[in-house]
């Protein structure tokens, strides 16, 4: 088991919780076709306020959100505050573009984050860097104004730095109006990026070792993701859309980290979107995120009449209900030293090792490395006994290829009725 170097934020819940909620919600909700649409349609901005003129989100129940979040077992939320669109949640001060100016004329970040609170878990708040609305941000490769035949003249009169005092102000006021927020996650930095002359944007651009400093300063304790362009200076990295297969590190040393990952291949509502993932991906990729040390950020996108829809619904009963029986498995626990047998994965902590079984086998499974090692096991679902013995000792085990350091589990014949069952192992 690696141990990363200790971070400025407070990980010490990060690493002990293990899964969370991500959130995308915006106008795109209406467009409900991918939270990117504005960008990927290129739309000009008095096309997209359709969205902006017609959002009222009549079914928002917050109380609901975090309710369902909390039986899927999540002990941490992530709300996109303002997407890429520009289309702030709470009441900024700084901009009408907001959800108090729309039809629906409430703030709807204040009660996301007591009701969340309520039920207990903590709060994270993703600010795109982006701004595709503000009138001072930069025309780019990713703009929906990039292929406007008078872009680089519209650009001569775009201050990056004005829009840069914008963005402190807003990030000053979700850190300073909200109480104590756990996470901040900043989305995103492309200084490599250049097209048609108009470059991409970094570190310099949002002077970002000014905008960590005022988000420490605000929020002490606060963890901090690495989409700055700050090398170094992030509390966690962020693999997204992939699963890594080790324990992610950065310069060759282990980091504190996280995957986000969504139910379909959409954040935003996507109506049409089908590759929507089975039971089994969903809690495979949980449990293959712990099993190399990480947290999983698993996303929905709410519906522009502010719901989770049925197909989100599902997916997180999938997760209801095998956490009501196998979190164990999960809170608190980390890569294990252990190489675990194929088609399965190992979680552990301390003393408990815990084996999910993704190809359930036929009466034994055969666990090299743990003879000798092991003074109980269980079926996590239901606490019954699995019978075991190490290897070596009986007759046939040296025609088998049994070595004495293979723990032998006696399993049932009949799969338990879990989408991933796992075995509790207690260690000597």
């Amino acid at each position: 088991m690696y141990a990363p170097e200790k971070t400025k934020g407070d990980a010490s819940w990060f690493v002990r919780d293990r899964f969370g909620m991500f959130i995308h919600w915006g106008t795109y909700a209406l467009a409900a076709r991918h939270e990117w649409v504005k960008s990927r349609e290129q739309i000009p901005d008095d096309i997209y306020r359709k969205y902006f003129d017609r959002f009222y989100p009549d079914l928002y129940d917050p109380r609901e959100w975090a309710r369902t979040a909390r039986e899927a077992g999540m002990k941490y939320f992530v709300i996109t505050t303002k997407h890429h669109e520009g289309f702030c949640l709470w009441d900024s001060k700084l901009t009408d573009y907001k959800a108090t100016r729309t039809p629906w004329g409430k703030d709807l970040l204040k009660p996301m984050v007591e009701a969340f609170r309520a039920e207990g878990l903590k709060v994270g708040f993703y600010y795109s860097l982006l701004d595709w609305h503000h009138p001072d941000f930069p025309i780019d490769v990713f703009h929906p104004m990039r292929d406007h035949p008078d872009a680089a003249k519209m650009n001569e009169k775009r201050d990056v730095r004005k829009y840069a005092r914008y963005m402190y102000g807003q990030v000053r006021e979700l850190l300073t109006r909200f109480g104590k927020v756990d996470i901040i996650w900043f989305d995103f930095s492309y200084p490599d990026r250049e097209y048609k002359g108009m470059k991409g944007k970094g570190r310099n651009d949002w002077q970002s070792e000014k905008l960590l400093a005022l988000t420490r300063r605000l929020q002490p304790g606060i963890m901090v993701n690495n989409r700055l362009d700050l090398p170094g200076k992030a509390d966690f990295h962020t693999p997204e859309q992939y699963q890594p297969r080790d324990w992610v590190r950065v310069d060759g040393k282990p980091v504190v980290w996280e995957a986000c990952q969504t139910f379909s291949g959409s954040w935003g509502y996507h109506r049409d979107e089908a590759t929507w993932k089975s039971p089994e991906q969903l809690i495979q990729m949980l449990v293959n995120t712990v099993s190399c040390g990480g947290n999983l950020l698993m996303n929905v996108g709410p519906t522009a009449r502010g719901a989770f829809d049925d197909r989100a619904m599902k997916a997180l009963g999938v997760y209801r209900d095998w956490m009501r029986l196998h979190s164990r498995s999960i809170y608190g626990c980390t890569q294990s030293e252990f190489k675990a047998p194929q088609d399965c994965r190992f979680t552990q902590n301390g003393k408990r090792l815990y084996l999910h079984i993704y190809a359930w086998p036929f009466k034994q499974l055969y666990v090299d490395g743990l003879g000798g090692k092991v003074a109980y096991a269980q079926l996590l679902n239901d606490a019954s006994e699995v019978r075991f013995r190490d290897g070596g000792a009986g007759k046939d085990d040296a025609s088998r290829g049994i070595a004495k350091d293979t723990l032998i589990l006696d399993l049932p014949v009949v799969k338990p009725n879990a989408v991933v069952p796992v075995v509790e192992l207690f260690l000597k």
